[in-house]
């Protein structure tokens, strides 16, 4: 049970961070918001728990299902059919991450997995695996790559700090498509979105589970998006490139959802599946 509450951990110390960074920052200085105070950190709080934290919320539910009463399964179906709402087009929006009705949807979702978690019976303890030494060294590339956005999100630059500001711009105005603006605005990235998906992915695949095929692509497509968001900020705004990396926030024909698309089964085939399976 410990894996699955570090995974809640990481989603409760965003959603903290999430909202006192709105609750105290005027929404000019974020993005594409419109509200601020308490109001306006709790409204990007909701819209949080529905990308990312209801994708979290059914690798959660995938692997608590086989440990779960006939009862509780109805409940977690219940909250499957919620989480998934939040994929539904515009339930979010990158254009209005200002927290409307539907997004309650998703939310209600979420928290009936959280809920689910706390009366669920103990799972099997999280085993030693061959592969465990990879995850560390992942994880700790993924955390270094997110540094500014997690930075963002808690409301400061990196500007100053010993190594992480030489390593990456933050604060400094940058003019691409449009007037100058900080390289990293404050609050919420989908690059550190995307590092809670990968890191979910990386705990929840150390416990048997029937869906590493799944977390496969949420390790996959959380990395997807951090390339995404770091491409831009930390390469197109230093002006050493001017090629751009399509998103993958919402589907679209692009190479790198085609990228996602592929990697996806390989890193099932030759990593998740075998440690889903290993005794």
């Amino acid at each position: 049970m410990a894996v699955v509450r570090a995974v809640w951990a990481l989603v409760a110390a965003s959603l903290v961070a999430t909202t006192v960074t709105y609750a105290r920052l005027p929404a000019p200085q974020l993005y594409d918001v419109s509200g601020s105070g308490l109001h306006g950190g709790l409204s990007r709080a909701v819209v949080d728990l529905n990308f990312p934290d209801a994708l979290i919320a059914l690798a959660i539910l995938g692997v608590l299902a086989s440990h779960l009463s006939r009862r509780s399964r109805l409940v977690a179906a219940l909250a499957a059919a919620f989480c998934i709402v939040t994929v539904f087009p515009g339930v979010v929006e990158q254009s209005n991450l200002d927290a409307k009705w539907i997004n309650a949807v998703p939310a209600a979702g979420v928290g009936l997995t959280f809920v689910l978690t706390v009366l669920a019976p103990l799972l099997p303890r999280p085993r030693r695996m061959s592969t465990d030494p990879l995850r560390i060294a992942l994880a700790a590339v993924l955390l270094l790559v997110a540094a500014p956005w997690i930075a963002a999100d808690i409301g400061f630059y990196l500007d100053g700090v010993p190594v992480l500001g030489w390593l990456f711009q933050t604060g400094t105005l940058v003019h691409f498509h449009n007037s100058p603006h900080r390289a990293v605005h404050y609050g919420v990235h989908h690059g550190l979105q995307g590092l809670l998906l990968a890191l979910t992915a990386l705990l929840l695949s150390r416990l048997p589970n029937r869906i590493s095929l799944y977390l496969a692509l949420m390790l996959v497509y959380g990395a997807a998006n951090m390339l995404n968001d770091g491409w831009l900020e930390q390469v197109v705004e230093r002006g050493w490139s001017s090629t751009t990396i399509p998103s993958v926030l919402s589907f679209s024909a692009n190479w790198l959802w085609l990228g996602v698309l592929l990697t996806a089964p390989a890193v099932w085939a030759v990593w998740f599946r075998r440690d889903a399976a290993e005794p």
